[in-house]
């Protein structure tokens, strides 16, 4: 994590809730992106439950790639590809980890960003069980306030700021996506309620909107097909319960 999400904070309260306790291993990634009070976040997470906490600064590794790259990238703009290289990056670190201390890593995405793939390939997907993969973004948000009603390991902080990849300077993720709220409503019509975007609009959605989305989900396919398996808690889950092609017509 480059400091402490809402969704890598649940993820990592799951993983303490099953008994896995000290074994599990809290990371705190220090970059250039990082937003002011992640990292306080990340460790106020880890010391509430109890986890071991590693720093490990990807900015050196970052520079490396620009410079092993520049000749290549000579003449174009910086844009998503660089911010992918930092996932990739996170994604060899915990790998790496995974192997040495023989643990299993955790992806920590949610439904809605699985669905629309506001995820990175062998990044932030890295991992062999996904958690909580059938929760949509404002669920996940819902239950981590449930879990903080027995005792508040999460930090109030980290649900009440704006959602970030943080992967480039003042990031959000309705700089790309729709507000979550009509997202899930979205997906939960598409993927659970199988409707089409004709009849989703005529609910009242926006059109334009309803058909990106869809769009997306469609676009999305072939990085599902490589996700770690879903632990599966609604009545249609990616996995066993989606089986779409990789390729289709619009």
């Amino acid at each position: 994590m480059g400091g402490v999400r809402v969704r890598s904070a649940l993820s990592a309260a799951f993983v303490v809730a099953a008994a896995v306790g000290l074994a599990g291993v809290g990371l705190v990634y220090t970059a250039r992106q990082t937003l002011t009070g992640s990292v306080e976040d990340s460790l106020a997470l880890a010391r509430n439950l109890g986890i071991k906490v590693l720093s490990l600064p990807i900015s050196p590794i970052m520079e490396t790639y620009e410079k092993t790259l520049a000749g290549a990238f000579q003449g174009f703009k910086s844009d998503v590809t660089e911010e992918n290289i930092q996932s990739r990056i996170r994604g060899n670190l915990l790998m790496a980890l995974s192997n040495k201390y023989g643990a299993l890593l955790l992806t920590t995405g949610n439904k809605s960003e699985l669905a629309v793939g506001y995820c990175t390939l062998y990044g932030d997907m890295n991992g062999g069980l996904a958690v909580i993969a059938d929760l949509p973004k404002m669920m996940v948000y819902r239950v981590a306030r449930y879990r903080n009603r027995r005792k508040m390991d999460i930090p109030e902080s980290t649900l009440t700021k704006a959602p970030s990849a943080e992967l480039r300077p003042d990031q959000t993720d309705q700089d790309s996506l729709p507000p979550y709220e009509v997202l899930d409503r979205i997906l939960e019509l598409h993927i659970e309620g199988c409707q089409s975007a004709e009849e989703i609009v005529a609910q009242g959605f926006d059109e334009e909107t309803v058909r990106k989305v869809l769009r997306l989900v469609r676009n999305a396919e072939f990085k599902r097909k490589q996700a770690a398996p879903v632990l599966k808690v609604t009545s249609r889950a990616f996995g066993t319960g989606w089986r779409m092609p990789i390729a289709r017509g619009e």
